[in-house]
């Protein structure tokens, strides 16, 4: 099933890592560093079924190696903390075959980041497991038309209300730096993933596949629907061989209450519809109550079994019309409006617990993400120099999966939130608590659905032809 995932990372020095090595190991060969005189060497990494490079025309015809083109990378950005490059991984539809995927990965990189000016080096990966993938690694520094590195900043000088420089007491001028391509801006990512959704989805309706993927969250779709929970490669693998997983479970408990509420809307839906075409109509004077007594009269079960039902379903629904006054089929769709109208505010709530548990475990995710991978932080950072290269590759892994909690962890303080584990774990099991009651409300919704849809039964049968009723009571006998 074509699933989406497109994720954006940027690949710094700062973080002992190198625009040559991560080329390396995406394309499962042996690159040396010019920078460091490194050489990595990923030749026998399995997985990797195609890599290729794709420039824009001004770029010079020699970045279509790989090596010269990320060793120019690394030589131009002299400091310390330089980023390097961007790296882009999206998840493949295993719906297309191999050349298909090919082509739909190189169409994106060419639309989305060639015709913007940038060298891209894109390599597809695919164990065999289910989870064909591709990385996409692109330059973060332009090239000037005649090919040549250009700035990836310039100074711009503030001006006061009179369109004048600011001056400063050093005896310069007031100024910011401003970039000199739109490929850092904030709404960039949200195109970036934008078009690879249509791209895929389009990919996909050329071949005739029903299938499709949305960059936006259930939320932005406007789709009150419970997200699954992200199960990542490994879970996603033990799962495909038949291995129960606690994500899994998770993920299969959401699924049957995602078709709890799509049982429960069409129903609704169905009966509103019926019980407002019957509502319209001039009030009658039998009561609802009495039209079932002269269905019950008209069709007689003949078997013991179908009396003592008959007689149950008579007994629930005679309560029914009483607890809620029912006689008339205008009172039916009020009620009818009131359970649709109840239904929608609890799948409103089961929505919005949904998304605060799924914000808490995702911080909760983190949070064991950041504690699980500290230890090979710190031994890294005891390492001396000249062994932490050779220690970064064997962890690359757990090295990526720290940054990335302490990247999540740290924006949640720039925010103002403490970081409160066991508060946010005292969270879900409260929401979770909640959201089960309301599931609850749900399901108890279906005994009211139940003895309206008897009504319906029962009004369709008044409304049949009295032979085409006679045949029903003969073939009951």
């Amino acid at each position: 099933m074509a699933i989406y995932h497109c994720s954006i990372k940027i690949i710094k020095r700062s973080q002992g890592r190198s625009a040559v090595a991560a080329a390396a190991y995406r394309s499962g060969q042996k690159l040396t560093n010019e920078w460091d005189s490194i050489t990595h060497d990923y030749t026998k990494k399995g997985g990797v079924v195609y890599s290729e490079i794709l420039l824009p025309a001004h770029a010079p015809p020699e970045f279509s190696d790989r090596s010269t083109l990320w060793n120019s990378v690394e030589q131009i950005e002299k400091s310390r903390n330089a980023q390097l490059a961007r790296e882009i991984e999206i998840a493949l539809p295993a719906e297309l075959n191999r050349d298909m995927q090919i082509k739909l990965v190189r169409a994106y990189v060419r639309d989305t980041f060639i015709a913007s000016g940038m060298c891209a080096d894109f390599s597809i990966h695919d164990k065999g497991n289910g989870n064909p993938h591709a990385h996409i690694m692109l330059i973060l520094r332009p090239l000037t038309e005649r090919g040549e590195w250009g700035a990836k900043c310039r100074k711009k000088y503030d001006l006061d209300a009179r369109g004048q420089r600011i001056p400063l007491p050093s005896g310069g001028f007031k100024s910011h730096r401003v970039d000199t391509t739109d490929w850092n801006d904030p709404g960039k990512a949200e195109v970036w993933r934008a078009a690879w959704a249509d791209t895929c989805n389009r990919t996909l309706e050329q071949i005739g596949k029903p299938e499709r993927i949305d960059h936006r969250s259930y939320v932005r779709q406007g789709v009150q629907k419970i997200p699954t929970v992200h199960m990542g490669v490994a879970t996603t693998q033990m799962e495909y061989r038949g291995i129960f997983t606690e994500k899994g479970t998770v993920n299969r408990e959401i699924a049957a209450q995602n078709r709890l509420l799509k049982e429960i809307k069409a129903r609704i839906t169905r009966l509103y519809n019926w019980s407002k075409q019957q509502a319209a109509k001039p009030k009658q004077k039998p009561s609802i109550w009495e039209q079932f007594q002269q269905a019950q009269d008209t069709i007689r079960p003949a078997t013991r079994y179908g009396k003592v039902k008959a007689l149950k379903e008579s007994s629930a629904l005679f309560n029914f019309l009483q607890e809620n006054n029912i006689s008339s089929m205008q009172e039916l769709h009020a009620k009818v409006t009131a359970m649709q109208t109840e239904y929608y505010g609890v799948r409103g709530e089961i929505a919005a617990t949904a998304r605060q548990t799924d914000g808490l475990n995702k911080r909760l995710s983190m949070w064991k993400q950041y504690t699980d991978n500290k230890p090979v932080r710190q031994r890294l950072v005891s390492l001396k120099p000249q062994a932490r290269e050779k220690f970064q590759d064997a962890h690359s892994v757990e090295l990526a999966l720290y940054d990335a909690a302490i990247r999540y962890l740290d924006d949640l303080k720039v925010s103002g939130e403490k970081l409160m584990p066991k508060h946010w774990q005292t969270e879900v099991e409260r929401l979770t608590a909640q959201s089960n009651a309301l599931y609850q409300q749900m399901k108890a919704m279906r005994t009211d659905i139940q003895a309206i849809e008897k009504i319906r039964k029962t009004a369709d049968e008044l409304a049949r032809p009295e032979k085409s009723r006679d045949r029903g009571c003969n073939h009951e006998r």
